[in-house]
């Protein structure tokens, strides 16, 4: 009943009649899910602000840690989620995958609610909380899928801009749903800040549950498994053979890295540079605009190029850095001047990255494609039709694998700025080695895929 037997989305007759609609229905049920993911996989990111005024006596290292530590786990299963998805059916997977979230919320809930709570227990939900960034690989490959190639850099971006938007969500919701007893006496006793006031943290875990499970049922009633989509471990294995799988990650290791990266950092960064100064109502701003703005460079890519746009946004995010790098309080305490322009800078830097985002997953299915038709030139129309699904096959492995390293920046980055402080007290060390690596993003997006004679032009 969920299976489609037949898909041929490069079929305009059977797009028009049939495929866009089916198409459409799993995109918009992949949204919310991915959302509700990546706003379980964040949820320390803001979580760790509100720890210390409810009693937990933690270093900020260790802040950083428990901020870092879902994007290490995210990151890693992502390898397993992405070829989950042709074994197990999309569907299906996407349903289990979106109740399992459930765990880490109702965990979270828990443990906040005692300041004893040792530090090994939350360190353990923490991990929990990657399987919110693991979700991400499993839907974009079934996504991938339903879309021919002219409409997947905006379907993949949708799915991925709109879903992206769970990271600026957590951070305006959590601080507002434990600021009241939302679930009455079935939510437990609120927890005291030191002038007083009470907080319900709890709230910041149990709020997702009903959310969580309501997708999770949406899924698996209302999307679809796609027969031709299947395929084993090997088939999709090929790609740690293709070279250009190795530089895509490198590129999407700099533009998701960055986005979920400081996204996870910024709430502590900011509490850190600017002390005494509330900062938490802005800090959702930066990946709201970076999550919208993937969207809006897929789109861009489907129509001037991949290349281009993703040389573009590395141009802007080194300068975004840079910028940032400029506005960081000196020795002196930190002006308002200061901290404008330091929001002004990682607005460019989110937006910029945001951007790439979406432009390097729009290259990989075109690349991954273009190579197997390449090598079917010439045999004829139907080891071209095999080519082409070879060519999906192995893209949707490559966009499952380079989202994994791509979430390695959610791990890097926080600890990065940690390190920096921890070294010197200034973040500052980090930001250029930032910078080094977009340089190197340039020089790879250039040679490999912009330039006249690129390999693989796109």
């Amino acid at each position: 009943m969920h299976t489609a037997t037949r898909w041929k989305p490069e079929d305009e007759a059977f797009w028009r009649a049939h495929g866009q609609r089916v198409a459409s229905r799993n995109l918009w049920l992949s949204i919310p899910a991915l959302m509700l993911a990546l706003a379980v996989w964040m949820l320390w990111s803001v979580l760790v602000v509100h720890l210390p005024a409810a009693g937990f006596r933690y270093s900020t290292n260790q802040l950083f840690w428990l901020a870092a530590l879902p994007a290490l786990v995210g990151a890693t299963l992502r390898v397993f989620y992405a070829f989950a998805v042709p074994i197990v059916g999309g569907r299906r997977w996407s349903a289990l995958a979106t109740a399992s979230l459930i765990a880490p919320a109702l965990g979270i809930g828990l443990a906040v609610q005692d300041p004893q709570t040792p530090y090994t227990v939350m360190v353990l939900l923490a991990l929990l909380c990657g399987l919110g960034g693991a979700n991400f690989a499993s839907s974009m490959a079934h996504i991938s899928f339903f879309y021919p190639q002219a409409n997947k850099g905006y379907a993949l971006g949708m799915n991925a801009g709109l879903g992206n938007l769970g990271v600026p969500l957590v951070q305006l919701a959590v601080p507002l749903v434990i600021s009241a007893g939302l679930f009455g006496a079935l939510g437990g006793a609120p927890q005291f800040a030191p002038d007083g006031a009470p907080m319900w943290l709890q709230n910041a875990g149990y709020v997702w549950v009903p959310l969580i499970a309501a997708s999770a049922l949406a899924c698996w009633f209302g999307m679809d498994d796609l027969a031709e989509a299947r395929a084993g471990i090997a088939e999709q294995a090929v790609i740690f053979a293709r070279p250009h799988n190795w530089w895509l990650c490198w590129l999407h290791l700099g533009t998701f890295g960055s986005f979920i990266g400081y996204a996870a950092a910024l709430p502590l960064l900011l509490r850190h540079q600017f002390p005494g100064t509330d900062t938490m109502p802005w800090v959702w701003l930066g990946p709201l605009a970076g999550a919208l703005a993937r969207a809006f460079g897929g789109w861009l890519a489907d129509r001037v190029g991949g290349a281009r746009v993703t040389l573009w946004a590395f141009g802007a995010m080194t300068a975004g850095v840079l910028a940032v790098r400029a506005c960081l309080p000196g020795t002196a305490p930190a002006t308002a001047g200061e901290l404008a322009g330091f929001l002004a800078a990682s607005l460019l830097w989110f937006v910029a990255a945001g951007v790439g985002n979406g432009s390097t997953f729009r290259m990989i299915p075109v690349v991954f494609v273009a190579e197997r038709l390449r090598a079917a030139r010439g045999r004829g129309a139907p080891a071209q039709e095999q080519a082409v699904r070879e060519g999906n096959t192995e893209a949707a492995a490559a966009l499952g694998f380079a989202s994994a390293v791509g979430a390695l920046g959610g791990f890097v980055i926080p600890k990065a700025f940690g390190s920096s402080i921890a070294l010197t007290g200034r973040p500052a060390g980090a930001l250029m080695l930032f910078v080094g690596f977009y340089l190197s993003c340039i020089a790879i997006t250039w040679w490999h895929y912009g330039r006249r004679f690129a390999p693989a032009r796109c």
